[in-house]
């Protein structure tokens, strides 16, 4: 086999659909799409679903739709096709086994009739999943008829790679060369017992026959890299240019997983983060252009990425860096943007009405506008709005406690329900003064009153501008809920 020469670069992502699309995958993918994008290159979408026990249509459905959340479209792959096609190594089963066997044709790999391991039973033995007992000077002694022999009786073997002896080298665009000496590597499966390929024989295969020109990957695959350096020279193929990126870890330095929150980055678009901060934030995750700069546009990391500029350290997933980000990009949303990207949320949690599109929309940009400077996600937007669009059922415990315990309460919010009734013009400026002068005249500080009103209007001890706010709810809603809290000192 031998790779067609491609006149630009051909990249790849190759996920297994054991699980959900998760952040280190995500950036993975980011990378090669963007070095695709910025050379005018090819972005091949791969699903390596040999694990059968553990892959799923679900988890397939799942990564396509990280993927194409985040703005990633993939130039040949599922549901595009292509001149390479079947993009599911399930589906190319019958080319990696005849593989195998050009390989031993070749010389290049030899069948190990081992049986199974100590640790093996007769299940194992019966599905061929087991471990397999090796003995390398047994197995390479077995004569040609009597390899013959026993392939006739069907009797269970798996295919290894013969390992020759020196070294193997590589040039990695991040880590510059590597070599390994290849007295370490042992003569590893290519095919198991039960037929199906190993990791390295299949994405080979896959990679000289898609014509894939660079490998972007985690550092993790670095000592993968050695064995599938020497089946792409055993096959007479061009080996692809690799570049090995520093994996994600969490704020305390250990490798991103569970514990330091959501993974998935599907749960991440569950949790109000906007694509364009996604991936603006992965995209900075051990590359960087230069410079100070932080803040760009897709168009913009497409058109200052480089694998060069890819760091050999690892790097730190930070949420509240991800925030930053997010907060950045909605606070630069045109109103009727954010507004068209709310409404499902909105719509989501009963709170959505049409005339928030028609005869309410200048108001309900307003109510957006005050929320801005403290939303960092999209939930939180829903949060600070609920009760413009929604009386308070309850208070806060706690702010009950607090701030509903003085003397006399029901008697000044009475009297400041009835100064606001009649109050003109209803502006933050005048709704300030006569709450301050209502506090005056009845010999209390403002901010038993400023404390008391916010829990009437929202049930919270937190929000927006108070003042603002009673103006963006109006005089009859204000005098109403004054009313309500009155009624239950």
């Amino acid at each position: 086999m031998s790779a067609p020469a491609s006149p630009t670069p051909r990249v790849r992502f190759a996920p297994s659909p054991t699980g959900y699309l998760h952040v280190g995958g995500a950036r993975t993918a980011l990378f090669n799409w963007l070095f695709a994008r910025r050379q005018g290159g090819t972005f091949v979408l791969r699903i390596e679903d040999t694990d059968v026990e553990r892959s799923s249509t679900d988890m397939v459905t799942g990564i396509l739709e990280g993927l194409t959340w985040l703005g990633l479209d993939w130039d040949e792959g599922p549901g595009v096709g292509g001149p390479h096609a079947p993009y599911f190594q399930s589906e190319r089963l019958d080319r990696y086994r005849a593989a195998a066997r050009e390989l031993v044709a070749a010389g290049r790999a030899y069948y190990d009739f081992g049986g199974p391991s100590k640790r093996g039973d007769a299940a194992a033995a019966d599905d061929g999943s087991y471990e397999r007992r090796y003995d390398r000077d047994a197995a390479l002694a077995v004569t040609p008829d009597e390899v013959q022999r026993r392939l006739v009786a069907g009797e269970a073997h798996a295919i290894r790679f013969l390992v020759p002896p020196g070294e193997t080298a590589f040039a990695d665009l991040v880590h510059g060369e590597v070599r390994f000496d290849n007295a370490h590597i042992e003569d590893f499966v290519v095919l198991r017992s039960d037929t199906y390929p190993t990791y390295h024989l299949s994405v080979v295969v896959d990679d000289i026959d898609m014509a894939i020109t660079h490998v972007v990957r985690g550092d993790d695959h670095v000592s993968n890299t050695p064995k599938q350096v020497l089946l792409y020279q055993a096959f007479a193929a061009a080996v692809p240019q690799f570049a090995h990126v520093p994996l994600i870890m969490g704020t305390d330095k250990k490798r991103l997983s569970k514990r330091h929150g959501a993974t998935s980055v599907t749960e991440y678009e569950r949790q109000g983060y906007v694509p364009e901060a996604m991936v603006n934030f992965l995209a900075l995750l051990g590359w960087s252009p230069g410079g100070d700069v932080e803040l760009m546009s897709t168009a913009d990391l497409i058109g200052r990425f480089a694998l060069e500029g890819i760091s050999t350290g690892n790097a730190v997933f930070n949420t509240e860096k991800l925030d930053w980000f997010n907060h950045q990009y909605l606070t630069r949303r045109s109103d009727d943007d954010l507004a068209a990207l709310l409404r499902p949320w909105f719509e989501r949690a009963g709170l959505w009405h049409d005339d928030l599109a028609g005869a309410r929309r200048s108001w309900f940009h307003e109510v957006l506008g005050l929320l801005r400077p403290r939303a960092k996600k999209l939930g939180e937007f829903v949060e600070g709005a609920t009760p413009f669009l929604s009386a308070p059922r309850d208070y806060d415990a706690d702010g009950r406690a607090k701030h509903l315990g003085a003397p006399d309460l029901a008697a000044h919010l009475t009297a400041l329900g009835d100064a606001f009734r009649t109050l003109e013009p209803f502006t933050e400026a005048s709704l300030e003064q006569g709450l301050r002068g209502v506090a005056e005249a009845r010999g209390v500080k403002a901010g038993v009153l400023i404390h008391a009103t916010r829990l009437a209007m929202t049930g919270r001890t937190v929000s927006p501008g108070l003042f603002e706010m009673l103006r963006l709810l109006g005089r009859d809603e204000v005098v109403a809920r004054l009313g309500r809290m009155t009624a239950t000192l």
